[in-house]
């Protein structure tokens, strides 16, 4: 990143900052990134629609033409069309630049988002995008009492949001507003989530531990069909593929399921807020273990996930999961309590032939027994671990646990799995750690390279696997460097004998005096 880049990303965090401060108080940070976010979508799709639009009639010959000085009436007319095109329609007077201007003058603020809100919704209704569309702006209640217990004094607030986010320099949009807009949320989504313990860490995953996972996943892939998170979050994963491949290289679009409803609503506005068109992305609001949403679309070649760390699920209780073609090739379900494994065996089921899944585990499901062990048993005995990589401690918001990624595939060379403990490979940031790209770097090319290093890789055997009763720590495998000083016994043994002889001389000449003096 050049100078100027970061800059202007420095201003931009400030900016989001100070309203973010300005804003604090009433509503806690976690709820209130609901209302930043989703009045940055507004703005977003707002100058999207009208540079669409004026950039059209201007290439036609239009060179003053403005959309946003359209009478609505004129507009009405070119909705189906750009419905068609666009997967959503904004009438003129409803574009964020135009409710902002009178924002501060208009009593019933809280009625107009409310109204441009629900039109925006609406404008997709029996429209392929309609699914994407819909409820997207359900989290921003601009009625909460949360925002003051007047209207004036909720309009007062929503004012300030919108000055707020207008004041964002965004520069030319068809270089930078994309990035900007997606930098942005991405700073807002780290902030709140650092400051929002472990509830921020279940909706974020932090953006270098995003890199290496994906990383890992496209390595020796230039395109691939179809890219998977069975526990999307906020889709930072799903957009971390598209950043390194390239969205025009991930052919069929970006899948998604997520549980949480607030969750799913930013999820889908990510992804629009990261330039993927509506035809390109598929996310759904369902529970992944036991109502999956995409088994039309599977399977996929490129999975990333950090589900999450051992939540209770259904497991045998519902008599129907041991049939499941995703869980049954294991002859055993995942405890109820710890439902790791669960979505481990269901990214297996629909990885392609070809692809790759790389997922954030619990360390705890390596070495614990009873029918964990029995999974471990089948992944490994069926050759499709590829690589269990250590990381560090403290990586990720709220929690310090040292987690592991296991990488799995379907068609491997080998009958063998490769350990790596990168838990050195981090540098301390206040009281976290990160990883830096020189660290990810590292562990790729351990990745790929696929050899032995002393105190940090190892290349070990499915029997020998077995031989341990398919323990899969990477302690278990790579040896831990001895730091200790090292002591040569006999070097020492050598001095101990120059010391007691020079002590004896010692003994010797005191004895001698003290026999003097008493003479």
């Amino acid at each position: 990143m050049n100078n100027q880049n970061m800059r202007e990303r420095e201003e931009l965090h400030k900016k989001i900052w100070s309203i973010a401060d300005d804003l604090r108080g009433s509503v806690d940070g976690w709820d209130f990134k609901q209302y930043i976010l989703g009045m940055m979508f507004y703005r977003y799709i707002s100058e999207n629609i009208t540079n669409y639009i004026n950039e059209g009639e201007r290439k036609a010959g239009d060179k003053d033409f403005d959309y946003a000085k359209l009478p609505d009436e004129v507009a009405e007319t070119q909705r189906e069309e750009l419905v068609k095109e666009k997967g959503f329609f904004i009438l003129p007077s409803e574009l964020f630049c135009n409710v902002c201007k009178k924002a501060k003058n208009d009593e019933n603020l809280n009625e107009t988002l409310e109204r441009v809100f629900n039109n925006i919704e609406n404008s997709a209704k029996g429209a392929e995008s309609e699914e994407d569309f819909a409820g997207l702006f359900d989290d921003i209640d601009v009625n909460s009492n949360k925002l003051g217990a007047t209207v004036a004094k909720r309009n007062d607030k929503l004012v300030k949001i919108l000055n707020g986010i207008a004041d964002i320099k965004l520069d030319d949009y068809k270089s930078n507003s994309i990035d900007a807009f997606g930098d942005a949320y991405e700073f807002l989504m780290s902030m709140y989530a650092s400051n929002a313990g472990k509830s921020g860490g279940e909706f974020f995953t932090p953006q270098e531990v995003s890199e290496l996972l994906t990383r890992l996943a496209v390595v020796g892939k230039t395109s691939v069909n179809k890219v998977y998170d069975p526990a999307c979050g906020s889709g930072s994963l799903l957009l971390k593929s598209a950043k390194i491949l390239g969205k025009e290289n991930v052919r069929n679009g970006f899948y998604g399921q997520e549980i949480n409803l607030t969750t799913y609503n930013l999820c889908r506005i990510n992804m629009f807020l990261h330039d993927i068109g509506y035809d390109k992305f598929d996310i759904a609001c369902e529970d992944t273990l036991t109502n999956p949403q995409h088994w039309d679309d599977e399977p996929f070649e490129v999975i990333v996930s950090n589900p999450p760390y051992s939540i209770k699920w259904a497991g045998d209780e519902n008599p129907l999961l041991i049939n499941d073609p995703r869980y049954s090739p294991a002859g055993v379900l995942a405890p109820k309590s710890k439902a790791d494994f669960a979505f481990i065996m269901h990214s297996l089921s629909w990885l392609a032939t070809n692809g790759t899944a790389s997922i954030v585990c619990f360390p705890g499901i390596l070495y614990r027994g009873g029918a964990e062990q029995k999974i471990r048993k089948y992944l490994v005995d069926n050759n499709f671990i590829d690589c269990i990589i250590q990381l560090p401690d403290n990586l990720f918001f709220g929690t310090s646990i040292a987690t592991c990624i296991m990488v799995l595939k379907k068609s491997k060379k080998d009958n063998s799995v490769l350990f790596i403990d990168g838990s050195k490979e981090c540098v301390k940031v206040t009281n976290n750690n990160k990883l830096t790209d020189e660290n990810i770097d590292n562990i790729i090319k351990i990745f790929t390279d696929r050899k032995d290093v002393d105190y940090v890789a190892k290349v070990v055997s499915n029997t020998e696997i077995e031989e341990n009763d398919y323990n899969l720590s990477v302690s278990t495998y790579v040896e831990k460097e001895d730091t200790r000083e090292k002591i040569d016994i006999v070097e020492l043994n050598k001095q101990i004998e120059e010391i007691v002889a020079r002590e004896q001389v010692l003994r010797d000449e005191i004895d001698k005096i003290v026999k003097e003096i008493e003479d």
